[in-house]
C-alpha cells in the first residue's frame, strides 16, 4: 500500500485536532469541528483517523474492532503515522478505534484505570454516521454533569439501543471508567465517564 500523507501541517493540524477533542471532553454534548484526513484507508473514517493521529503515539497501545482489524491497510497506515503498537488487547489499550458502533464491545472489557491512576484507562474513538444537536438520527440522548449547564441534548446514529445503560454502569465506576469520543462526518463530541446519559423518548 502507498501510505497516504496524514496532516498537511503536522504540528499545527495535530494541535488543532487535539484541542477539538479536549474541548469535546470538557464540554460534553458539543460538536467540535475536526478536519478529517481524506487519505485514510476505508473503513477508517477521515475524522476518526485525524483523532487517532493526533492522540496516539509509540507509547499508546491501540486496539481495532473487527471491521478495522480485517482491513490490513488500516493497521499499516496507523502504525506508520502514529508509531502506536496495533493489536493490543482491549484491557491494555490506551485507545480503541471502533468502526462498527452498532456492536460496540462491552465497555468493562477495556482498561478502566484505577482510583489512584484513573488516566490509565481506554479512550474509545467511535465512528458514527450522524452526530450533532439537530442531526436526523433516531437516537437522542440527554447529558448532564460537569461541563454542562443544566443539560445538553445530542443526536447520534449507530450506537446500540442499550447505550444509556452501558454508560450509566461506566459512570458509576468514577473515577475509573472509559471515555468515548464520537467521530462524526464533520467533527467530534464526547461522552466522558463523568457524564450522566439518558435516552430521550421519541
Amino acid at each position: 500500500m502507498a501510505l497516504a500523507r496524514a496532516f498537511a501541517d503536522p504540528v499545527h493540524d495535530a494541535q488543532q485536532t487535539f484541542r477539538a477533542v479536549m474541548n469535546a471532553l470538557a464540554r460534553p454534548g458539543t460538536l467540535q469541528p475536526v478536519a478529517g484526513l481524506t487519505g485514510a484507508p476505508a473503513p477508517l473514517s477521515p475524522v476518526a483517523a485525524a483523532v487517532a493521529v493526533a492522540l496516539a503515539d509509540y507509547e499508546t497501545p491501540l486496539w481495532l474492532d473487527g471491521r478495522l482489524a480485517a482491513a490490513p491497510d488500516v493497521a499499516a497506515w496507523l502504525a506508520f503515522h502514529t508509531g502506536a503498537r496495533i493489536g493490543a488487547a482491549p484491557s491494555q489499550a490506551a485507545f480503541a478505534l471502533v468502526a462498527d458502533a452498532g456492536i460496540l464491545p462491552d465497555l468493562a472489557g477495556f482498561a478502566q484505570g484505577t482510583d489512584v491512576y484513573p488516566d490509565r484507562s481506554t479512550t474509545l474513538i467511535v465512528q458514527v454516521a450522524e452526530l450533532g444537536p439537530i442531526a436526523s438520527a433516531a437516537m437522542r440522548v440527554r447529558l448532564a454533569g460537569p461541563g454542562i449547564s443544566g443539560h445538553a441534548t445530542l443526536a447520534v446514529s449507530c450506537l446500540p439501543a442499550d447505550i444509556a445503560d452501558r454508560l450509566a454502569a461506566n459512570h458509576a465506576l468514577f473515577p475509573r471508567g472509559v471515555d468515548l469520543v464520537l467521530a462524526g462526518p464533520e467533527g467530534v463530541a464526547a461522552l466522558p465517564r463523568t457524564t450522566r446519559v439518558t435516552l430521550v423518548e421519541a
